[in-house]
């Protein structure tokens, strides 16, 4: 017979009650597939066997109960398996396997979705650090041979997106798309790298499971296709840069050869943090291919070996950033707008550079500005040790807190428009309108998923191996950082639920948070026709989520460019958008898509890597 004391009968008596608590208000989350309801069952275990954590670790999303959310959750533990659901909804709803794509994604977005995933399993491996410490025992085989199932399962289907990728006509695309590409295969990279080092490696587990023979291996399957991701980036990379230019502006990237020249935020934040992961995560890559034939004589030519953490990658990332820093590309509010033409400037062969600067600004501001630059700002203080890397960053992303109307939530003033949301929830100035694109659609998922990379705790130790090095941070700067990152956790939070709270019955998110699901139809007309509701104001040209102006200012006199873009237009314009109802605003315009599912993912994963999974 097991004795218990009265206060391990009441700590188990609560745990049993929070877990029953959330499975019973949460069907969905753990309907969609075994592997997450073994995975939930596995993390609710320690509260379980332990009993509750300490009252001021309890909290709902919102912060106003002390045991559960509104809708039964329990931190941290309900976050992870939140997020394990979400990624679950996100690739059984919206990723055909047999095509390698997520058939509703367009070209650019599908790379993000890559890159999405991806992270999503580095936390996944991460937060399976703990589980190591335990007993062995057949249970403990068991756990890890289902953590290890699930993980296999989404990392199969990324390899079979490298086959999906539309990769030869992303090469005739705007410097940004070609980016994202980079960046996504860079990430894949960077989990088969953490994966196997944490959970392949003998000298790390105190329980050799994996010399089993059921799991008769050390070395992880998944790292041989480390180098055909590393070409994959190193070829996108190399075609991207051709797109610095210093005959305008005195430097920065072009956004679009096909169209005149524009200066703009994301191509140049994309390649600043492209740059810096080249240099810090790229492995080497000695694949010649593609080939190129100069004439019928000469044998066809291919791409020379580019070795890892080359310093001409460095030497980029810091170029680029000095660049966009001293750009004038801030408004009042310390937010990106969009970008820069330049005025004067004329194409052709009677063409004239203009004044040659950056100087007819588009104030259009987008959340993805807001945001890809902050994970090259991480890496560059990795990889230089200055900290004024780190104080901008922090910078912008209070810059960004106080856009979204955090100081004025719940007053009456939470309706106003602030610059990037309103009553404390991040928007895109086309959500409540339900007018957002594909590209408005995947925006504010980006900015979630490079705030969570450089929220990251800061490594103790450097690294020195010829000419690479990386610093390390000391115990006041770690502490410091980590700090800061604590303090947004709040904010995290509000939009985590909010985001949560858009899910219909499907389990897929809709694009405005500020609106729950439900029966929001009468929540949103009321609040819209609500006294001191405002608008997003059109401060700028919306071409992400409207077509580009066909006119002098952004498009080239050629004809034949211009018929080119022309008709890429239409083709967008031509899309076939399935009917949805309109009792939903998230039903509105393209509806619930794999665009506003990753933003659900990543804005759980934030929360998950920021906050909840330390404590």
């Amino acid at each position: 017979m097991i004795v218990r004391s009265r206060s391990q009968t009441l700590a188990l008596a609560v745990g049993i009650f929070l877990l029953i608590l959330g499975l019973l208000r949460l069907p969905q989350l753990i309907a969609a597939s075994p592997e997450i309801l073994n995975i939930y069952t596995r993390l609710i275990q320690p509260i379980l066997r332990h009993g509750p954590p300490p009252h001021d670790e309890y909290c709902d999303l919102h912060q106003t109960h002390p045991a559960a959310t509104t809708d039964g959750l329990v931190r941290p533990s309900i976050t992870l398996a939140a997020l394990l659901n979400t990624l679950e909804v996100m690739q059984s709803h919206f990723y055909t396997i047999w095509q390698g794509q997520w058939p509703g994604a367009i070209d650019w977005t599908a790379a993000v979705m890559g890159t999405q995933v991806s992270a999503t399993l580095t936390a996944m491996t991460e937060a399976w650090r703990h589980r190591t410490s335990l007993t062995p025992s057949h249970a403990y085989t068991q756990e890890v041979q289902e953590h290890e199932n699930a993980i296999n399962r989404y990392f199969t289907q990324i390899t079979s997106f490298y086959f999906g990728e539309n990769a030869f006509s992303l090469r005739t695309q705007a410097y940004d798309d070609m980016l994202w590409v980079v960046l996504g295969w860079l990430e894949a990279v960077s989990f088969i790298t953490l994966h196997s080092a944490l959970h392949y490696n003998r000298s790390g587990l105190p329980y050799d499971v994996f010399n089993s023979p059921s799991l008769n291996s050390t070395q992880w399957y998944a790292q041989q296709f480390i180098p055909q991701f590393a070409h994959r980036a190193r070829v996108f990379y190399d075609l991207a840069a051709k797109g610095w230019d210093t005959s305008l502006c005195g430097g920065g990237m072009v956004w679009n050869p096909h169209l005149a020249p524009y200066k703009n935020a994301i191509t140049n934040q994309l390649f600043i943090s492209a740059s810096i992961g080249m240099y810090l995560r790229f492995p080497g890559d000695d694949n010649a291919s593609p080939f190129t034939f100069k004439n019928p004589v000469r044998p066809a030519t291919g791409l020379p070996p580019a070795k890892a953490h080359d310093p001409q990658y460095l030497e980029n990332a810091v170029e680029a950033y000095q660049w966009l820093k001293t750009s004038g590309m801030t408004n009042r509010k310390g937010l990106y707008v969009d970008g820069f033409h330049i005025q004067g400037w004329i194409g052709g062969k009677n063409g004239s550079i203009g004044t040659g600067k950056c100087d007819l600004r588009n104030e259009q501001v987008y959340t993805y500005n807001q945001g890809v630059v902050l994970s090259g700002l991480r890496g560059l203080w990795e990889a230089t040790g200055f900290r004024s890397y780190l104080d901008d960053g922090h910078e912008l992303i209070q810059n960004v807190i106080a856009a979204t109307g955090w100081d004025t939530r719940g007053t009456r003033w939470r309706w106003q428009w602030a610059g990037l949301g309103r009553n404390g929830v991040m928007e895109e100035a086309c959500d409540s309108s339900g007018t957002c694109s594909q590209n408005g659609h995947t925006f504010k998922g980006i900015f979630f998923h490079h705030l969570a990379y450089f929220c990251g705790r800061l490594p103790p130790t450097g690294f020195i191996a010829d000419d690479f090095i990386t610093f390390g941070a000391d115990h006041r700067l770690a502490a410091w950082h980590d700090n800061k990152c604590e303090g947004y956790g709040p904010w995290l939070r509000n939009n985590a639920q909010a985001a949560y709270l858009t899910r219909d019955h499907d389990g897929e998110y809709g694009t405005w948070w500020g609106i729950p699901a439900g029966n929001e139809h009468t929540n949103a007309r009321n609040m819209i026709d609500e006294d001191g509701f405002e608008v997003a104001p059109e401060d700028g040209t919306d071409y992400r989520n409207k077509d580009v102006p066909l006119d002098d200012t952004w498009t080239l006199p050629d004809d034949q460019r211009r018929q080119h873009w022309e008709s890429m237009e239409k083709q967008s314009e031509e899309m076939e958008i399935p009917e949805k109802s309109d009792w939903d605003p998230n039903n509105r315009g393209r509806g619930r898509t794999v665009e506003t599912q990753s933003g659900g993912l990543a804005v759980l994963r934030a929360l998950w890597n920021v906050v909840d999974s330390r404590r």
